[in-house]
């Protein structure tokens, strides 16, 4: 909106000549989303608490999970009122992927809100049932790659790249299509199933956002693109933007969600965010740096998935207890260290994604 009202009067005003610069809008998308944050973080908050909109606790989870019963969940609603309004602000609203992204944000955040709330306001419901849940997100996942797959400008869109190589690994074709939908979901999913402990996704998210920042700025730039020797991106630019908003949004979120946490991310959160990460993924060209990027993630679903296979097939658990958090947690680790640890764990394999720029 800044863009579109402030900047044409430039030449009345010279100063307005700042919102052209895409480092501008993205510093101060995040301020805004920070702001936001902090000002509807409290009111927000006790709103939940006064309508009992808690969380539900697993009967079979950590013991000491047991006095978080009550904290109020559905938080994500304020990391998705805090990026719509900052988005709205600070983007250029003539950019493509910047609806796309704000698209799926605001639906997947939606089927998540949805599922949080039958689970808090209907007795003993487990909220949506995981099919339609799956369903919808797959729903959701088919109109964003279909949409990407048919309105591609270049011959590199379904074109597979990987770390450490300068030119394509291969070229799907059409099988990008279900590559690309499997993405959507696996990520969204792998998100939901971190975010068990107090901090600890809006944390990794943090993370994973400011490493999508800087490969959205240098995929933007023809000249950083082609000495980097990765696939330029026309319009990449503004993607950048809306993953320094949702910067400020994890910041302002987790100010609230730290130990002890006072609120909750819920679905409405983390399926969004995480749907998001890989929309993001897609439009760059990083199908793979992303599970880089997010490996902690990727370990946190994997150990739900070897969870589940080795207790079918074996009838024994491979883990004390499934996602992989809670299993450092029955070995008698605080939940703290647990999150610290993995959130220095993040940073490293945000750090080793991004350095394959220059190793290829």
């Amino acid at each position: 909106m800044f863009l579109e009202f402030l900047y044409p009067l430039v030449k009345y005003f010279t100063p307005f000549n700042v919102f052209q610069y895409l480092t501008f809008r993205g510093a101060y998308a995040a301020l805004t989303t920070l702001l936001i944050c902090f000002m509807a973080g409290p009111s927000l908050i006790r709103t939940l608490a006064q309508l009992k909109i808690g969380q539900s606790i697993r009967d079979d989870g950590p013991e000491t999970h047991l006095v978080k019963a009550g904290t109020p969940t559905m938080g994500g609603t304020l990391i998705i009122l805090s990026m719509v309004v900052s988005t709205v602000l600070w983007q250029d609203l003539q950019n493509v992927y910047v609806w796309l992204i704000l698209g799926t944000f605001v639906a997947l955040g939606a089927l998540g809100f949805a599922d949080d709330f039958l689970k808090v306001t209907q007795h003993n419901s487990k909220g949506l049932p995981a099919w339609v849940k799956l369903l919808g997100q797959f729903a959701v996942a088919i109109a964003v790659v279909l949409f990407l797959y048919f309105s591609k400008t270049s011959p590199q869109d379904t074109k597979l790249y990987a770390p450490f190589f300068k030119n394509p690994v291969c070229d799907l074709g059409v099988l990008w299509i279900p590559f690309a939908v499997l993405l959507i979901v696996g990520e969204s999913n792998a998100v939901n199933l971190s975010d068990g402990l107090d901090g600890l996704a809006s944390g990794l998210l943090l993370l994973v956002f400011i490493a999508l920042a800087i490969l959205s700025y240098l995929s933007g730039r023809a000249d950083f693109s082609a000495y980097l020797g990765v696939p330029y991106v026309d319009g990449a630019g503004e993607v950048m933007v809306i993953c320094l908003t949702a910067v400020g949004a994890c910041v302002g979120f987790l100010w609230f969600n730290g130990y002890p946490a006072e609120v909750f991310m819920g679905d409405v959160g983390s399926l969004s965010l995480g749907g998001v990460i890989a929309v993001i993924s897609l439009i760059l060209k990083k199908e793979i740096v992303v599970l880089i990027i997010g490996g902690v993630f990727v370990l946190e679903a994997a150990s739900v998935i070897i969870q589940v296979i080795s207790f079918k097939l074996r009838r024994k658990r491979v883990f004390l207890m499934a996602p992989l958090h809670h299993h450092f947690e029955k070995l008698g680790w605080k939940e703290t260290k647990v999150v610290i640890r993995f959130w220095i764990l993040g940073g490293l394999f945000a750090i080793i994604a991004l350095s394959t720029l220059k190793i290829q």
